[in-house]
């Protein structure tokens, strides 16, 4: 697998999960890291365990405050000097029926998962242009790609980054800029235990499927390495990754094979 050194990269979520396994890779890679999410004591025991503390910077942030998104940009280049790559994995996930979700849910949702993500994009994206150099890395789901039960306010949001990003690929290639959308599966996280409810309070348990995931720092290797290749997308996972084919050529057995699939 392929490597990546001597970059500055910023990781939102990185207080836990994906997030976390991928301060720790980068870290051993010989990065400057700057770490955000919004609990400043857990990116610190984060940055306590990375193999170079020293070149690892704290910048606690909330996805939700978007008016805050270039003041918080501009702490960060003055920490660093630059940013290379802007590594956006933050965001919360849904177990609940659509019948039963409360519509601020289903809005906290689209605020956290993608206009938070497009408020800290677009507040990076000046800095990128005038270097002409800049990678946007952001994580969606294959929930971005197809749908399933349970999820259908985070699939929204997943499947409008793919939409914005696609066109933010296209409209700034003449800037040298990139852009890579990586569709993780089921990985070994909390992402399920800390999911929204019909009501947004968080589910606290987690689902089967998710224990059974993929392991999160072999994830992290794997999403390095297509970072590293500068793929335009990639998905990560076990055989839920044949949902994506199936999506394409037979949407309708798709359906069926979702409905019988253990999901949760």
């Amino acid at each position: 697998m392929k490597s990546i050194s001597g970059q500055v990269i910023w990781i939102t979520g990185a207080s836990s999960g994906i997030g976390e396994a991928l301060a720790y890779e980068l870290s051993n890679m010989g990065n400057t890291l700057i770490l955000s999410a919004r609990n400043e004591e857990r990116l610190k025991q984060v940055r306590s365990h990375c193999s170079n503390p020293a070149k690892v910077h704290i910048i606690p942030m909330d996805l939700g405050n978007f008016d805050l998104m270039p003041a918080v940009v501009s702490r960060a280049i003055d920490a660093t000097g630059h940013i290379d790559i802007l590594l956006n994995n933050a965001g919360i996930s849904q177990r609940s029926l659509i019948a039963d979700t409360q519509f601020e849910v289903y809005k906290k949702l689209i605020d956290i998962n993608y206009l938070g993500t497009i408020a800290l994009t677009k507040a990076v994206l000046p800095h990128f242009t005038s270097r002409q150099k800049g990678h946007f890395v952001t994580i969606t789901s294959l929930m971005g790609r197809f749908g399933s039960p349970l999820r259908s306010g985070y699939c929204g949001a997943k499947h409008g980054l793919h939409g914005f990003f696609d066109v933010l690929r296209m409209e700034h290639e003449k800037d040298n800029l990139r852009v890579t959308l990586v569709c993780p599966g089921f990985v070994k996280t909390n992402v399920a235990f800390n999911a929204l409810t019909a009501d947004g309070s968080p589910q606290n348990v987690n689902d089967h499927a998710t224990n059974k995931g993929m392991d999160v720092q072999l994830f992290a290797k794997k999403l390095i390495n297509a970072v590293a290749k500068k793929k335009f997308e990639v998905y990560i996972g076990r055989k839920e990754i044949s949902g994506i084919y199936l999506k394409r050529f037979f949407p309708k057995w798709l359906h069926y094979v979702v409905l019988r699939s253990e999901v949760v």
